[in-house]
């Protein structure tokens, strides 16, 4: 990047490394300069929470507001009845209204922890984009806005383009998406004066397509910014652990998941990440990205306990360390271990040893439990496990039992009294 910004917002997102691409680093900066600049990225409801994926975008709202600027939530209550194909295999499963509300309803959660919202000039504000798409007539949307989209230009662009070449299905419905997306920079632009859109690179496309749209139908210049799709430096995609998605909201990922999803980064990764996720200077994030040895693990607690900080609060980043070292130094119990709590009717007259593993978490099928234990990677309250046969019954449950998977992966099985 051979850009020098002038703005505390450009300059930050090059230096932490969140800029992959810009429509017009200029004419941004220039905007970003001569005053408040409100800017949206888009949220499909298809959860009732974000996992660590969308975490580089929820960063980039907060430091939008961090120096002065207004961030816009679009919650994509329209756009996720149909589903955004990009560089998809398949189309999404169609969703109800009321699972959709539901959704928004836990988003709205976990950006309350990240951005300020209010009636300020830079507080943020959460729009869901039913607001107008449910409107829409559709004779008139196709006379008024499908008359300026070029089929030929969308199948130019990569999200769509990979899906052809691979010859899989690409619905109507899908193909809408692009349009649909477009006409929210619109609608946003035109309602709340929005001038910047960001996303992932795979969105670049999308973006476009509303800013192209905006110039014709309002004739108002507006901008677009991209991040790196990341990945992890063993290629895997963010946002994944072995268990499933690594969520922001604490009841569908404990605190402690979440602590130890950081402190497991890989030594090539933790510098950037420290770069990205957190709000440590960037002379620090180099200088603890570069330790090496077992002095990195040093600055992988800091970033866990940062980044945990963030999402879950001070209190529950510093209980997730304490229950690390309990368990990984001590080979003790900790209080914050995921845990499986069963009753005496799961129990009945006994439980096997592989139900348990897999119930927790630790192996995905009775067959991984059972290849877990014949290699040795299994372990019961820090003891070796070398029956694969091995039934529990409520007396031997009558006291917590910590089950471990390899060296890194422990969960607890209580029994509800």
């Amino acid at each position: 990047m051979t850009y020098h910004p002038k703005s505390d917002f450009m300059r930050v997102m090059i230096e932490r490394g969140f800029l992959a691409d810009c429509t017009d680093y200029q004419g941004l900066d220039d905007a970003l300069i001569a005053g408040v600049v409100p800017a949206y990225i888009g949220f499909d409801a298809t959860a009732k929470s974000l996992h660590v994926g969308s975490l580089i975008q929820i960063m980039m709202l907060r430091w939008l507001q961090k120096t002065g600027h207004k961030p816009i939530v679009l919650m994509g209550g329209g756009t996720t009845k149909v589903g955004d194909p990009s560089f998809r295999a398949d189309e999404r499963p169609l969703m109800t209204p009321e699972q959709i509300d539901e959704n928004i309803d836990g988003i709205r959660q976990v950006f309350a922890k990240y951005v300020g919202f209010g009636e300020g000039a830079s507080d943020a504000t959460m729009v869901n984009n039913a607001e107008w798409l449910d409107k829409l007539n559709y004779l008139d949307f196709l006379r008024d806005i499908g008359r300026h989209f070029s089929i030929n230009r969308m199948l130019s662009f990569e999200s769509v383009k990979s899906r052809l070449d691979r010859e899989q299905s690409l619905s109507f419905l899908e193909f809408n998406y692009m349009i649909l997306q477009a006409y929210d920079f619109l609608e946003l632009n035109r309602r709340y004066g929005c001038l910047l859109q960001m996303g992932g690179s795979d969105q670049w496309g999308n973006i476009v397509n509303g800013i192209d749209l905006t110039r014709r139908v309002l004739e108002n210049q507006i901008f677009g910014l991209t991040t790196p799709l990341l990945t992890t430096s063993d290629g895997k995609k963010m946002g994944k652990s072995q268990t499933g998605a690594v969520w922001l909201n604490a009841e569908m990922c404990s605190p402690y998941e979440f602590w130890q999803f950081w402190r497991n980064t890989t030594d090539a990764d933790t510098g950037r990440f420290l770069k990205l996720y957190t709000e440590l200077p960037v002379d620090e994030c180099e200088r603890l990205g570069a330790l090496e040895g077992s002095e990195i693990n040093a600055a992988k607690i800091r970033l866990a306990n940062e980044i945990t900080t963030l999402c879950h609060g001070a209190d529950a980043a510093a209980t997730a360390e304490k229950t690390a070292r309990e368990v990984f130094e001590k080979g003790g119990i900790g209080d914050d271990l995921p845990t499986l709590t069963l009753t005496s009717d799961d129990i009945g007259d006994g439980i096997s040893i592989v139900q348990l593993i897999v119930r927790s978490g630790l192996a995905k099928s009775g067959k991984e439990a059972k290849r877990l234990i014949a290699d040795n990677g299994a372990r019961m309250n820090d003891a070796p496990l070398e029956n694969a046969g091995l039934i529990l019954d409520a007396a031997a449950l009558g006291t917590p039992i910590k089950l471990s998977a390899g060296k890194k992966r422990h969960a607890l099985v209580v029994l509800k009294k």
